[in-house]
């Protein structure tokens, strides 16, 4: 090999690094004990309906993890550690790998909607600052179609929708909820107890209203659902009960009037 064909190698850049390579945590701490039960009630519940979308289990979920879309030193700050992510149409490993971080440069998909569970006031998830703003990030980079922030302490929830290259803040409908045509269904807050929490938390309904229910509240709903067809199995068989009881009384009375109640005429 020449020395000129030598230095030209020598100077090509490195290849992009992959998640395997870059960090899957920047060091800090989750800011509340909320965050990790909210993350799930939100997978959890939108189950059913990732499974119809996407019947060849083709998507991820992401949950406080890092989405890459800038190379830095340190490669952490060329994140954003997003609270909760969905991405349509992507592997869920990849080289039959989990998934540590989503890294934008070897994806062809873009989430369709970021949550952020912002422990203050929501300055860090509002900040439109160029290159270092997380909203900025979301917005002119990575282009989220929907960006949500939960102010748990504040328990406001804001939507933005992506419009000609600008979040929009949207408007709640008439249950308060915000609709995600891309999922097909509404986002919203709840009161309820989840995890030995009882508070407001971000749940998700269906586009009629409906709350999607997390595991343990479809469970409860089925065992509700068997008990009632029990009740009403049993009230069946009180009734037939009931009905032979009566056949027998009156077959008595025809029979002490020298009737036949067997014959197909009893006039």
């Amino acid at each position: 090999m020449t020395e000129t064909a030598t230095q030209i190698d020598l100077d090509l850049p490195k290849p992009f690094p992959d998640h395997t390579q870059l960090p899957e945590e920047d060091g800090t701490f989750v800011k509340n004990f909320q965050e990790h039960p909210q993350s799930l009630i939100l997978t959890d519940s939108l189950g059913p309906v990732l499974q119809q979308l996407h019947p060849d289990g083709q998507y991820c979920i992401g949950q406080d993890c890092g989405i890459y879309w800038r190379e830095t030193d340190p490669p952490e700050k060329g994140a954003e550690a997003s609270d909760w992510f969905y991405v349509p149409n992507v592997p869920p490993k990849l080289d039959g790998q989990i998934r540590r971080s989503y890294v934008l440069w070897r994806e062809y998909q873009a989430p369709v909607i970021a949550l952020e569970f912002a422990s203050g006031n929501g300055d860090e998830e509002r900040d439109k600052t160029p290159v270092t703003g997380k909203f900025w990030v979301y917005e002119k980079i990575v282009r989220i179609p929907y960006y949500g922030i939960y102010e748990i302490k504040n328990a406001l929830l804001e939507v933005y929708h992506l419009i000609d290259f600008s979040y929009h803040k949207l408007n709640p409908n008439e249950r308060g909820h915000y609709p995600i045509p891309l999922l097909g269904v509404e986002l919203g807050l709840w009161q309820g107890s989840y995890q030995n929490q009882n508070q407001l938390w971000l749940r998700w309904w269906d586009l009629q209203g409906n709350l999607l229910l997390i595991g343990d509240e479809r469970a409860k709903q089925a065992d509700h659902r068997a008990e009632l067809e029990r009740q009403k199995a049993e009230l069946a068989d009180h009734r037939a009960e009931l009905e032979r009881q009566r056949a027998a009384k009156l077959a008595e009375r025809l029979r002490a009037m020298g009737l036949d109640p067997d014959a197909e005429d009893l006039g």
